[in-house]
């Protein structure tokens, strides 16, 4: 009992040094993720600040360009009009100044073609111009060309070449402004939607399944928006949008590692943990076999030697008979316990026999050899009607001589035993009750353990030998079925029927 309390003294030390393990793993993985997340949280922060502040400055920008473009707008309605006075000039109107202004016309693209078709002049369109007639017919689709009708000259024009430049410069600044400060300075998975987060705009770190899924998009967009709130963008030409955002993968799968830390690491000692037990039992029934059969072995030849002995006797006048007759008992019972040894290790022959018999053998032997204050009594064992079970007799009756012989011990020599016999569809049950002082709750999970016992005296083997009788052996079942401090135990046992 000393060496079980050691063991399990060392199993809750070991426990508690795994737990002071486990807790400092967390502690530290988790105040290792809160740091990153923190830092993550700044650098998001400071991500999501620049947004607004360049989304102000991208609105700013498109107020300057309208500007621009309402002045390169002016310049290129003033030149018609130019053109229209020089068609129709006011009478005694100098005509220099606005000879001038055509001339100096650097930004305003100009053709000018007579009733033929054939282009007569151009200005501000540059050298790549492949074919005129097109950008003609373009120039007259947006502007209304100016008719010569003295001269038989057509002038269309354009929109300046420095509105056009900066239209591109404003629709490149909107592209850098979503692809760089949105999508590519973000280390952080990202969604844009229009404002009625319908339409994706553009994403990164989200998987194409997702995105082209409706129902996975909101619901991905709620779980984002629970996160973080959604950042408010308004974009020149395209209007308002909105800015999804969450924690980065590296954050979100810092947050499970110590859990997958653990279960690894709890997956690797549980492994360990049955390999070596497993190895240990091994090697612990090796030697409890080879005890046993050199047990057996021992016990050879003094047993051949007894009963040599009083088969002398038996053959000797005035002999008692009746101490003649309890002393072959004892031998025979020797040679049924060198019998029990000898067979642990190897599969025993089960047959099917009578196990109300085997029972009542059993009981008969052990009252002449317990306290005579003790009440032994067998229920269910008619020999009328005969229970036939699968099992080997000689280990059978090793199993009850030992819980018969528990019960003697737990009742201190004084009380009642019962054992009662019956059948269950294809089930034989076999209860030993006693009226001893019954097990505490703390020891029933323990009663089958090998070097459990609450003897002052005793190795703690009887019930774990008895497990193994019953349950490797016979293939069947025993259970504590019932135990109350004060009042008795109830061993159950269950075997297959024939």
């Amino acid at each position: 009992m000393q060496a079980r309390a050691k063991k399990q003294r060392w199993k809750r030390f070991l426990l508690a040094a795994a737990a002071v393990i486990v807790g400092a793993t967390l502690w530290y993985a988790s105040s290792l993720t809160k740091r990153v997340r923190i830092e993550e949280r700044a650098k998001v922060e400071v991500w999501s600040e620049a947004i607004i502040q360049r989304s102000h400055l991208v609105a700013y920008t498109e107020n300057l360009f309208s500007e621009l473009e309402a002045d390169e707008r002016k310049k290129a309605d003033r030149l018609a009009d130019a053109y229209r006075i020089i068609d129709n000039p006011p009478s005694g109107m100098d005509l220099t100044f606005v000879t001038d202004y055509l001339w100096s016309n650097k930004t305003v693209p100009v053709l000018i073609y007579d009733d033929s078709g054939r282009k007569l002049y151009d200005i501000n369109l540059g050298a790549k111009v492949s074919n005129f007639d097109s950008l003609r017919d373009e120039m007259a689709s947006r502007f209304e060309p100016i008719r010569f009708e003295e001269v038989g000259h057509t002038v269309y024009y354009d929109e300046s070449v420095r509105l056009k430049e900066l239209k591109e410069a404003m629709a490149e600044l909107i592209s850098s402004f979503v692809s760089e400060t949105i999508l590519n300075s973000a280390s952080v998975p990202v969604i844009m939607t229009d404002f009625e987060r319908t339409e994706v705009l553009n994403s990164r770190g989200i998987a194409q399944k997702t995105l082209a899924d409706p129902e996975l998009l909101q619901l991905r967009l709620s779980k984002m928006a629970d996160i973080n709130p959604p950042l408010e963008v308004v974009l020149p030409g395209e209007g308002r949008r909105l800015i999804f955002f969450e924690d980065s993968y590296v954050l979100t799968q810092m947050q499970y590692y110590p859990i997958i830390q653990l279960i690894l690491i709890a997956a690797f000692l549980m492994t360990a943990y049955l390999v070596f037990s497993s190895s240990r039992r091994a090697e612990q029934n090796r030697v409890w076999v080879g005890m046993a059969k050199e047990t057996a072995h021992q016990l050879g030849t003094p047993l051949s030697s007894l009963m040599a002995w009083v088969d002398l006797l038996k053959e000797k006048d005035g002999a008692d008979t009746s101490m003649l007759l309890e002393m072959e008992k004892d031998v025979k019972r020797l040679h049924t316990v060198t019998d029990r040894f000898s067979k642990i290790g190897s599969q025993p022959k089960l047959e099917p026999e009578d196990l109300g018999l085997s029972i009542t053998q059993t009981l008969g032997y052990m009252r002449p050899r317990i306290s005579k204050k003790v009440e032994l009594n067998l229920y269910g064992a008619d020999t009328s009607e005969p229970v036939i079970a699968l099992f080997n007799a000689s280990l059978f009756s090793w199993v009850l001589e030992n819980l018969l012989r528990n019960a003697v011990d737990a009742m201190e020599g004084k009380g009642v035993i019962n054992v009662t016999l019956s059948q269950t569809g294809d089930n034989v049950i076999i209860d030993i009750q006693d009226s001893g002082k019954g097990i505490s709750r703390s020891d029933i999970k323990d009663v089958f353990s090998p070097g459990f016992t609450t003897k002052k005296r005793g190795w703690g083997l009887g019930l774990s030998l008895v497990k193994r009788i019953v349950e490797e052996y016979h293939g069947g079942k025993i259970t504590l079925h019932k135990s109350e401090v004060g009042v008795g135990t109830t061993f159950r046992i269950k075997l297959s029927a024939q």
